[in-house]
């Protein structure tokens, strides 16, 4: 079969990539890619929405779909993170479920079962973090049985650590052969469904995430207020983006924290977020960041629809104005 415009020995392959939080998602689909696309934080629950993650091997390109980390959860936000994990599960040609080496495994692949609450079609389990791990403590023989009576859809499994790529080269070689010939999604070289507006508002969080503790990041989203390229008459030249972006948060003392003495934390948020965003764009960006605050915004349907969350049919029914 000829594919217009492109080789016909094309391959393509999209993979949901699941599992409970922090189990290494994010870290593992950037050791893939080669670069760090989705945002990383040794807090939980950093993957709020899921999207594309595009590389190719050979002639073969592979579509990761990184999701939420699946939880059990009453909170609105939460449910439509869970959402999220269901939607990008739909359509796949595999599921790979990613289970804690260093947790209790059945245990874990258990709850996440309960909670992701839809069934799941062709799977392979990818234990994560085998660099935590003694090698005589990697006898999953047993293990492994009773998670293919929990979940009669597994095929394959892999022992993976995304820090040093162990195994990494067994599990691309396999994905390669699974995949089937088909038309590439990004023939273009993009590496994800998501423009720059969604990335820089997550390399925003993600340094508010690296810079703020406790629980005070699991109260803050990011909107973008104003995105424009300016483009220079030179064509030469680099272009240059202006982005002014909110950072909500629930409560005025709150917007203190995340202000910092004499500014001194959102400065430090725009100047590290800036730099990522400079990456990505291979131009300069002017960034001005304000705090705003925006009460109960996790429940409110207008903002969580802003940021990319769509209902779920456990939503709350309830709207209010931002």
């Amino acid at each position: 079969m000829l594919f217009e415009n492109q080789h016909p020995h094309n391959k393509a392959i999209m993979i949901a990539v699941l599992g409970k939080p922090n189990v290494g998602k994010s870290s593992f689909i950037n050791h893939l890619l080669g670069f760090d696309l989705t945002i990383v934080s040794s807090k939980p629950q950093t993957t709020r929405n899921q999207f594309h993650c595009a590389f190719t091997i050979d002639r073969t390109e592979v579509v990761m779909v990184d999701t939420p980390g699946v939880h059990s959860t009453s909170q609105e936000l939460n449910r439509r993170m869970n959402g999220q994990a269901q939607m990008g599960s739909e359509g796949v040609d595999i599921n790979f479920v990613l289970v804690d080496l260093t947790t209790n495994i059945l245990g874990e692949f258990k709850d996440f079962l309960k909670n992701f609450e839809a069934p799941l079609s062709r799977t392979w389990i990818i234990f994560t973090k085998a660099d935590l791990v003694k090698k005589e403590e990697l006898n999953l023989g047993e293990t492994l049985v009773k998670m293919q009576e929990l979940c009669p859809s597994i095929e394959k499994h892999f022992i993976i650590s995304s820090k040093d790529g162990h195994n990494i080269h067994e599990l691309t070689g396999a994905i390669q052969d699974a995949a089937p010939s088909a038309m590439h999604l990004y023939p273009g070289g993009d590496a994800s469904n998501m423009n720059e507006r969604f990335f820089a508002t997550e390399y925003i969080r993600e340094q508010a995430f690296r810079l703020l503790k406790e629980e005070l990041p699991y109260e803050i989203a990011v909107v973008i207020d104003e995105y424009k390229d300016v483009r220079k008459k030179d064509e030469d030249a680099a272009p240059e983006a202006h982005i002014s972006a909110s950072i909500l948060v629930n409560r005025p003392s709150q917007r203190a924290i995340v202000v910092g003495r004499g500014g001194s934390i959102i400065k430090e948020i725009g100047m590290n977020a800036r730099k990522k965003i400079e990456a990505m764009t291979g131009g300069k960006v002017h960034l001005n960041l304000h705090v705003k605050v925006s009460p109960k915004w996790m429940t409110n349907n207008y903002v969580l629809d802003e940021i990319g969350l769509p209902r779920t049919q456990k939503s709350a029914r309830v709207w209010r104005k931002k």
